[in-house]
């Protein structure tokens, strides 16, 4: 009786070297391009955060004029044009610029500028600072709110 010998085939185990250099550098673009929409969300939350800081700090200054509607009507708020530094202490309103000013640099950066008009209880609270880490930023980003008290 005859015996059935199986036939061996050569057949193909295993990658070769270049469809494992194609596949690492597939996986290396992809990796790349996550690290750029990493830096890129990372930028863009940062300067979010940067202009949601501004906000509460404009509230807080409105807040502290509305407790002192004289020195508002006064005019004592009026910085005439942005403010790099903290004015001298001496009034309430002095001092609640000092402040605020003082809040805005060390929570924004130490070059951050504020300036406050007031003109009938309309008021105008803006803040400038340097936004060019964000995309597409500017060295300059000047934001205004303005309210009536």
């Amino acid at each position: 009786m005859p015996v059935a010998t199986p036939r061996l085939r050569a057949r193909q185990t295993g990658f070769s070297l270049v469809e494992v250099l194609v596949s690492v550098l597939v996986v290396s673009v992809g990796l790349f391009g996550a690290a750029a929409l990493q830096a890129n969300a990372l930028r863009n939350g940062q300067g979010s955060y940067e202009r949601t800081q501004v906000a509460i700090l404009s509230q807080g200054m409105f807040d502290a004029m509305r407790a002192n509607l004289a020195g508002v009507d006064a005019g004592a708020y009026n910085t005439g044009g942005f403010a790099c530094t903290a004015p001298a202490a001496g009034s309430l309103a002095a001092s609640d610029l000092a402040r605020w000013i003082g809040d805005v640099q060390a929570q924004m950066n130490p070059g951050a500028c504020g300036q406050v008009s007031c003109a009938a209880r309309v008021c105008t609270v803006s803040v400038r600072w340097d936004d060019s880490r964000a995309v597409g930023g500017s060295n300059a980003r000047t934001v205004s709110i303005r309210g009536q008290l």
